[in-house]
């Protein structure tokens, strides 16, 4: 058996057993009126739970295409396990429901299957497997910071490859329908009368402020502001056509041309800037047009 489905089901029963401690600890579902046979509710609640949990693995494997890997980076664990919550965690809930309504209703009434019950099951579980995800989280904290420190290394490493090679030749070029070059001056306009004018190449990044926008941009070798009374919708709409220039938070544009440094810190990750210095967030949403965006430069 390979070693990481060992893990996979060791962790399974791990989490199961959690939550079956928990139900012995609070005894829900009126499982205080059973004497002796709670233990044996407890250890049918346990291969109800279990079960379940491998079936979601087999569904997120097999169906949702999503198999359990920690080669495939910390952004996709974090997914997969979102996944699994949100599909494992109703089904367990289900599972438990029909187990009270089958078995335990004759003598505690309340257990009678609804849509009541179903909600104070969820509840419970959701709870007991919000702790237990904590705990994992705690656990395997070191493996996945270990994890994003490798990504970030390899990703710098590819962020100077694409710029050493693209710089001087495709770098900030137009997708192949249009013909700018690197050297080619874009104007950026507001809803107003104020305007900038810039070299694509010199372009640092963008940023909201309120009903403005902050374009930071090298002019005679120095860093220069200018402030446009703008969306960043409309900062996008204008700058689509340059793929070196991304959206890496809701309220940042950045020229990847000009990330001197990617830097990931205690799960957080931020762009500094050449010439000013500057550290700008990147949002969880936004890593992966990021990444793409340097892996595509360099297949070209």
């Amino acid at each position: 058996m390979k070693q990481g489905r060992i893990e996979t089901i060791t962790t399974r029963i791990i989490s199961t057993t959690f939550i079956v401690v928990a139900l012995a600890v609070f005894k829900p579902f009126g499982l205080d009126a059973w004497q002796w046979q709670v233990y044996v509710h407890l250890a049918a609640f346990w291969v109800i739970g279990f079960s379940i949990c491998m079936l979601t693995d087999i569904i997120l494997k097999y169906i949702a295409k999503m198999p359990r890997s920690f080669k495939k980076g910390v952004e996709y664990i974090i997914r997969r396990n979102l996944w699994f919550q949100f599909i494992n965690t109703p089904l367990v809930a289900l599972g438990i429901c029909l187990y009270r309504h089958f078995v335990l209703s004759d003598r505690v009434e309340g257990n009678q299957f609804s849509v009541v019950n179903f909600l104070e099951t969820l509840v419970i579980i959701a709870f007991c497997s919000f702790a237990i995800g904590l705990y994992w989280r705690f656990k395997y904290r070191s493996r996945y910071l270990a994890m994003e420190l490798e990504e970030t290394r390899q990703l710098n490493e590819q962020l100077k490859e694409m710029q050493s090679e693209k710089l001087s030749e495709k770098s900030l070029q137009q997708t192949p329908e249009s013909s700018a070059c690197q050297n080619q001056e874009l104007t950026l306009t507001g809803t107003t009368n104020e305007s900038v004018t810039l070299q694509i190449s010199h372009l640092l990044y963008i940023e909201a402020v309120g009903n403005y926008v902050k374009v930071s941009h090298l002019r005679n070798d120095q860093v220069h502001i200018d402030m446009l009374r703008a969306t960043m919708k409309q900062m996008e709409e204008t700058l689509q056509g340059y793929p070196m220039i991304v959206r890496c938070h809701r309220a940042f544009l950045v020229n990847l041309g000009q990330v001197e440094q990617i830097i990931s810190h205690s799960g957080s990750t931020q762009l500094l800037i050449k010439h000013c210095h500057e550290s700008l967030p990147v949002s969880r949403s936004n890593m992966s047009q990021v990444r793409a965006t340097i892996n595509n430069h360099l297949s070209y």
